[in-house]
């Protein structure tokens, strides 16, 4: 028996050298080192702080917004709760390297006594044919880790955690970008609704002065018609554009883990769209594998593939286990101390695959596929960061070219509709100039209003795309 122990913890001592190796998978793909996408004015390669992005527009209500949903906000508590559960999961597997140690106690009724095969009781003073047996002791377990695959299992579960960690980092991320983005098209609809509004002024202004003109002999039916059926169209855009805004009040009250209609009180007030902070510091491709969290959660996905491949070929070794048991025996509770009756069991146990049918091997060929996938999702992760920031990026500096022309389209659109009505009224000119010069005004003003919505939303997906938020 000793022989045998110093054996096992012979081998226990060696077990450090004699851990399953595995390769760690590496990837290939590497970011380009400048960004292709054209600048602006305003941006920088410099690194920023990207923390809180949203103070940048500076607007108290959105900083409101976003700081109640992040306490609030459902998916956020879900991300919570899976990252618990991820670091609960890695303290089950590394508890799995200790001993484990209970106790036990028992009492049964015995008949029979030794002529029963109560043999093992014999040690126990006036045990009779019909006897009460109390029991009670300690029991340990403790599996040897000789080839790693505990330790590995345990590096597993804890990379698991941490990518759990980086999920809920992206989870957040995503959280405040859509706040930010439903709040921004808020403003933007409420901006059209006020375009809108005004120019259906302007045109019930043009059809009166049209009917009165119309009966002094200065103008004919057909203008009145136009005149009329121009504004109808107009206001039949009101309630699409109303019904867009409401959705977008919806959309933000469940982002903050509300009713629906819980912040429609306070959000169909009018406010100005959030205007573009004067520079976006978006730094270098090779920043994001360091600041997006989807990276960083496929580069330890990566790791823990890693492991359960090194788990998986330990199946291959002989397991060793060292048990032991004490305790005592006794015929009545008092005599349960120290005496006769006490017992102990210690030894060391073995297990030795020897035909499994190929589990092992196709086990491992399933972690090895499973690490190989791991590498893909990897350099998938840096290409699709990498193209979310180009597109956001060219959206940006597109519709900031295109912004200014629609700003001068809209001064020389409402220069336009003064001349119309001008040389109308001088007769001139015929009233379909006008109803033309009308429309064009509508049209380029309800077109900036989009632009100034879309050029800060694509600075919101920058800011998103450069991982920023965490």
């Amino acid at each position: 028996m000793k022989r045998t122990m110093a054996a096992v913890l012979v081998m226990g001592a060696l077990g450090g050298g004699c851990a399953v190796k595995t390769n760690v998978r590496k990837a290939v793909v590497e970011p380009s080192p400048t960004w292709s996408s054209p600048t602006a004015e305003g941006v920088t390669t410099r690194t920023g702080e990207l923390k809180t992005w949203w103070k940048e527009f500076h607007d108290a209500k959105l900083d409101a917004l976003i700081a109640e949903a992040v306490g609030a906000n459902l998916d956020l508590k879900l991300a919570d709760a899976r990252l618990r559960e991820a670091r609960a999961a890695a303290g089950v597997a590394d508890a799995a390297k200790y001993p484990l140690v209970g106790t036990s106690g028992g009492v049964q009724r015995i008949r029979g006594g030794i002529s029963r095969g109560g043999s093992g009781f014999s040690n126990i003073p006036g045990l009779s044919s019909d006897a009460g047996v109390f029991q009670a002791g300690f029991d340990a377990s403790w599996e040897l880790d000789l080839f790693g695959g505990i330790r590995a299992t345990a590096n597993a579960a804890r990379a698991d955690a941490v990518a759990s960690e980086e999920s809920s980092r992206d989870v957040l991320v995503t959280v405040l970008a859509e706040v930010a983005r439903n709040y921004v098209e808020l403003r933007g609809t409420q901006r059209r609704l006020d375009v809108l509004n005004r120019n259906i002024a302007t045109q019930r202004d043009t059809l009166e002065l049209t009917k009165v003109r119309a009966k002094a002999g200065l103008a004919d039916h057909l203008d009145v018609t136009r005149a009329s059926a121009l504004l109808e169209t107009t206001e039949a855009t009101v309630p699409q554009l109303e019904a867009e805004a409401s959705a977008s009040i919806f959309r933000l009250s469940v982002l903050l883990g509300k009713q629906p209609g819980a912040l429609k009180p306070e959000l169909e007030m009018t406010n100005p769209i959030p205007a573009a902070p004067p520079e976006i510091p978006i730094g270098l491709p090779s920043e994001l594998l360091k600041r997006r969290p989807d990276i960083r959660r496929a580069e330890v996905e990566i790791a823990a593939a890693t492991a359960r491949v090194g788990a998986a070929k330990a199946e291959y070794f002989p397991k060793f286990s060292l048990t032991g048991a004490v305790g005592r025996q006794a015929n009545d509770v008092g005599g349960l101390t120290l005496g006769a009756g006490n017992f102990f069991a210690v030894g060391p146990s073995v297990r030795l695959p020897i035909f499994t049918a190929g589990r092992i091997r196709s086990q491992i060929q399933v972690r090895d596929a499973q690490a190989e996938q791991a590498v893909v999702r990897y350099e998938q992760s840096v290409l699709r960061a990498c193209e979310d920031v180009e597109n956001a990026l060219t959206s940006y500096v597109r519709e900031r070219e295109r912004n200014r022309k629609l700003v001068a389209a809209v001064a020389d659109s409402r220069r336009s509709v003064e001349l119309a009505d001008e040389l109308y009224k001088r007769g001139l000119s015929d009233f379909l100039s006008v109803l033309d010069a009308q429309r064009a005004q509508l049209a380029n003003e309800d077109q900036l209003a989009r632009s100034d919505e879309r050029v800060t939303t694509s600075v919101i997906a920058l800011y998103k795309a450069l991982g920023g938020g965490w």
